[in-house]
This record gives C-alpha cells, structure tokens and sequence, in this order.
C-alpha cells in the first residue's frame, strides 16, 4: 500500500507526530510569539492578530497530529495519512517556491469532507489536483 517501507509506515509516523508535536505543535499553540522570536520573524507593534493566527496554526497542526497519532497507533488509514501529509508538504513548497499565496486560497484551499469518507482529494477537483501537481513539476 506504502510501498518498500510499509511495514515501518506506523513507527515513522509516531516517531513523526511526537516529535513534530513537541517541537513545532505545542509551542506555537502556547506561546506563538516566543516561537515568532526564535525563528527570528518580525513581531508586528499590535500583536493580538499574530497571537490569534499563531494559535489557529498550532491548533491546525495538531489536528495533523491527531490524525497521524490515530494512524500510527491503529494502523487505520495510513493511506490517506500519508495522502495529507503530502497534500500539506506539497502546498508549503508551492508557496515557498513560487513566493505567490494563491496557492493558500480557493479553489486550492482543501475542503473538509463530509460525513466520515475517507475524502482522499481534500475536497479539490481533479482539475484544480492536476494543476497543483504540474505547478509543482514546473
């Protein structure tokens, strides 16, 4: 299903959801600014909206740590783990690479899925897929 390394997929990803919940999920959900300040980011003057987006990030990252925690201790859709994990990865480098933040917003922002499918597309059209994929070959 993973290929090759399969049968290490569950040791990696709570390997990778402790130690990426430590160091990057907590301390950006409790203390975004001294976060902020380590990674030598500018503080802006008023500070309540970068709190409240440092927050909102390090809950979202929790929320992939879930989700890789469930998988790594269940064995229970590994698959689409990986799947986000990628979707995720892909769409940071796309912005990094490019400097253009539409990668961040619609269409290309992913959609929750309804109901408990396992929505491997992120609710994006095979379209909108297909253009994140040849954007990131380029």
């Amino acid at each position: 299903m993973i290929g090759l390394w399969s049968e290490s997929a569950q040791t990696y990803l709570l390997i990778l959801a402790i130690s990426t919940t430590l160091v990057f999920a907590l301390p950006i959900l409790l203390v975004p600014l001294a976060w902020a300040r380590l990674m030598r980011w500018r503080i802006p003057q008023d500070i309540d909206l970068a709190v409240y987006f440092g927050r909102c990030l390090g809950a979202f990252i929790l929320i992939v740590e879930a989700l890789m925690l469930r998988a790594a201790l269940t064995g229970e859709a590994l698959h689409t783990t990986f799947e986000v994990l990628a979707a995720v990865a892909l769409l940071m480098v796309l912005v990094q690479m490019t400097g253009d933040r539409r990668w961040l917003e619609k269409p290309y922002r992913p959609k929750r899925g309804r109901g408990v499918g396992d929505n491997d597309s992120g609710g994006l059209s095979e379209e909108v897929q297909g253009e994140i994929r040849d954007a990131a070959v380029e």
